[in-house]
């Protein structure tokens, strides 16, 4: 690769992943050089090209639960920027792209102290603590929504709307149409909780479809990411019902379990909602109500708002409420259109290409660092 350095600053969960992932896949394509930096459990879970470097830094969190948890958070943060900050000065990066959790921290602050050119992308409805941290300090601040809570205004001529880059499969779904199930043949139906699955899906859901009338369970092809502790239990009370499903801890293939399916059942996190916009799936949404700032459920209101997805708070989700719903669907299929079309019309199949492209003006010898002439709102990225 013949192209300069571009370092991607990520935390180690999917919602932060993917999007770096979609990120370093375009870079690549453009010739650039993109470079991973996260702690030991981000590599972990790191799936990127083989051509991306992977370094690693110290990390830790600022809100312990105690006074000694956020001095150990404090130190392993600041032994991360020293790490970082050597890396850095060794590869001498273009650009900083930083996409929020706290292993991004490290990087992004030794990056912005150096004085390199920063950029930092948010994929919830809410600016995350760390991206909150660090938006007076970047040159650029790309962000999914519009409407994006927790920005100051103050930071409106360096923010671009662009969307959540989704991986290349998962926008190889767009180009396959949404089909609305016949009366007589098979439901597919998708559930997943996240990156480590959740259990109250695994206590509600089964009691739910189980409560279906009959002509509607023998349709049922259910496909359910489960944690470990619950396959079996979970594996049973389909069975009880007469329902067949599919269980796994993962999906390695959820993409393709995407294209098919009717309908979906998730939370709310910031990759679900752009791959359920992007593929143009129907999806009832249960925010983890314990995120941080409710991020969750301010990107499934988002949704909700434009009719794009059903949006069922976890304090009311019980088989009697799920089922209720669920058998409207059965009862009503151009409903499940209609919201499939809806969610379609939000994805931004695009974003990836965008972000990259905003990222490559910066690397350019007389690359914009991101001061803009004042803007009131942030701007959207042109199609």
């Amino acid at each position: 690769m013949s192209g300069q350095a571009i370092v991607l600053a990520t935390g180690g969960t999917g919602g932060h992943m993917f999007p770096a992932q979609a990120l370093a896949d375009e870079l690549l394509l453009r010739d650039q050089r993109p470079i991973l930096m996260t702690d030991e459990r981000g590599a972990a879970q790191s799936v990127f090209d083989l051509r991306v470097d992977l370094h690693t830094v110290r990390a830790g969190t600022f809100t312990g639960q105690t006074a000694l948890g956020t001095a150990k958070g404090l130190a392993n943060i600041a032994a991360g920027c020293w790490e970082a900050r050597r890396i850095l000065k060794e590869i001498n990066p273009a650009v900083v792209v930083g996409f929020g959790g706290y292993p991004s921290l490290p990087a992004m602050l030794a990056a912005t102290y150096s004085g390199m050119r920063t950029m930092i992308h948010e994929q919830n409805a809410v600016l995350g603590r760390v991206n909150r941290l660090l938006a007076s300090r970047v040159d650029s601040i790309a962000v999914a929504y519009l409407n994006t809570r927790q920005l100051s205004p103050g930071t409106f001529a360096r923010v671009t709307v662009i969307g959540n880059p989704v991986r290349d499969a998962v926008a190889a779904v767009r180009a396959i149409p949404y089909t609305i199930p016949d009366e007589t043949a098979p439901f597919e139906l998708l559930v997943f909780g996240g990156s480590l699955g959740a259990a109250v899906f695994s206590d509600i859901i089964p009691q739910a479809l189980a409560a279906l009338p009959e002509q509607y369970r023998a349709r049922l092809r259910v496909a359910q990411q489960c944690r470990l502790e619950d396959l079996e239990r979970v594996r049973n009370a389909y069975a009880a019902a007469g329902i067949v499903a599919d269980l796994s801890t993962f999906f390695a293939d959820l993409p393709a379990r995407l294209a098919v399916a009717h309908a979906v059942i998730a939370r709310a996190g910031a990759s679900t909602i752009s791959e359920l916009t992007v593929a143009g799936r129907p999806g009832i949404l249960v925010p983890y109500p314990h995120a941080v700032d409710d991020h969750q459920t301010a990107n499934a209101q988002a949704l909700a708002d434009e009719g794009a997805a059903w949006l069922m708070p976890e304090s009311r989700l019980s088989p009697r409420t799920l089922a209720g719903t669920l058998e409207a669907l059965f009862e009503n299929p151009p409903y499940l259109a209609d919201v499939a079309r809806k969610a379609r019309g939000l994805g931004r199949p695009s974003a990836a290409q965008k972000l990259a492209d905003v990222v490559c003006r910066m690397v350019s010898p007389n690359g914009n660092r991101g001061h803009r002439v004042a803007n009131d709102h942030p701007r959207e990225e042109a199609a």
